[in-house]
């Protein structure tokens, strides 16, 4: 059955603030609204042209049964995701329903999931700028607007398991992330969660883009600590929704 634009998550206001993450008491409601907002990020991100070998995964928790998240079904490609292509995994690793997952995801997003109850959603893609980012075993330094929003605010995951094959690793990035925003994996790529899906994708967006940057303006200077940490404080979790508003309507707009 074809999803009309609102049940692909359309139908939400683009940019008021108002609208982020509705008051939803229904747990039904609310996991068919994460589910809508899970299978358009996915689009999003594969229409940005990343996750084009498989390579990334976003997760959403479920709200009535809060150790088990949402994924997409391996093997489906990014740009075509619907909610139908979405699987429950429950905190074994097995999937409700029967189904094939990316299995490093499960190893990397439950532990997240169990080690940090206020996320909602996590982010992790291989990218272009992310990458090899990574590689340098560096954090971000606050050399552009976009990077405040992570002083402070994430962590290095100085680690060689970049193939993560067990829940063991996917705890030490846990423990690495701690309660920051996002974490950069070595040799691997970035990772970020969020309160809601479209703020962790929305973050995750924001800090590719850092290490882009910081890639390209090798002999930046930095500006001070105390304006990166007024900066910082502007990028609230609105903030993180609001970037991947402008995604959606860039990437995968409604038709």
């Amino acid at each position: 059955m074809t999803e009309t634009s609102a049940e692909r998550g359309f139908a939400a206001p683009f940019l008021d603030p108002s609208a982020f993450e509705p008051d939803i008491a229904d747990p039904v409601e609310l996991r068919e609204h994460r589910k809508r907002r899970l299978a358009l990020a996915y689009r999003v991100i594969g229409a940005m042209g990343w996750g084009s070998l498989g390579d990334g995964h976003i997760s959403a928790r479920d709200p009535e049964r809060p150790d088990c998240f949402w994924l997409a079904r391996y093997g489906v490609p990014f740009r075509v995701m619907t909610t139908d292509d979405l699987v429950l995994v429950r905190p074994d690793g097995t999937i409700e329903g029967g189904g094939h997952i990316n299995v490093a995801a499960f190893h990397i997003h439950a532990p997240v999931h169990e080690a940090r109850p206020d996320v909602v959603s996590a982010a992790h893609f291989h990218t272009p700028y992310g990458t090899p980012f990574s590689a340098t075993v560096t954090k971000l330094a606050p050399i552009s607007q976009e990077a405040c929003a992570f002083f402070g605010d994430h962590e290095i995951f100085d680690d060689e398991e970049v193939s993560i094959a067990s829940l063991d690793g996917g705890k030490r990035i846990a423990a690495a992330l701690d309660e920051a925003r996002g974490v950069i994996l070595r040799n691997h790529g970035l990772l970020t969660v969020g309160a809601t899906v479209d703020s962790a994708v929305g973050f995750f967006m924001l800090m590719e883009r850092c290490a882009e940057v910081q890639v390209k303006a090798r002999d930046a200077v930095s500006i001070s600590a105390d304006m990166a940490g007024r900066v910082h404080d502007e990028f609230d979790e609105v903030a993180g929704w609001q970037a991947f508003q402008w995604a959606q309507r860039t990437y995968v707009p409604a038709g």
